[in-house]
């Protein structure tokens, strides 16, 4: 998949997410290698936004390789045996990364 239909997809999951029980995350993704890039998911106020920009005051930033994080949205790949195998990489808060995983989950 390349960087605009994976951005697409995560729009398009992100409008489709109950997030009435978070409050507050903002989690970067950086994906690696040819058909990376990088953007953002916010929930904020029960309602769940993905750009294709940085984001600085973060809560965490993750980083993978584009095919890892699709498995990831499409519950083929467990976060934390994708950290545990070093295929995610966390930066800052590993429970809002978690809380993250579970949200594309549902």
């Amino acid at each position: 998949m390349t960087f605009d239909e994976i951005m697409a997809k995560v729009k398009g999951m992100a409008s489709k997410v109950d997030a009435s029980g978070t409050d507050f995350l903002a989690v970067q993704v950086n994906l690696t290698g040819k058909d990376g890039g990088v953007f953002y998911v916010e929930v904020k106020d029960g309602k769940v936004s993905a750009e294709p920009y940085d984001y600085h005051d973060r809560s965490c930033a993750l980083t993978m390789e584009p095919a890892s994080f699709v498995k990831l949205m499409d519950g083929k790949l467990d976060p934390v045996v994708a950290y545990t195998t070093g295929k995610l990489k966390v930066e800052g808060d590993l429970g809002k990364a978690l809380e993250f995983s579970k949200l594309i989950k549902k």
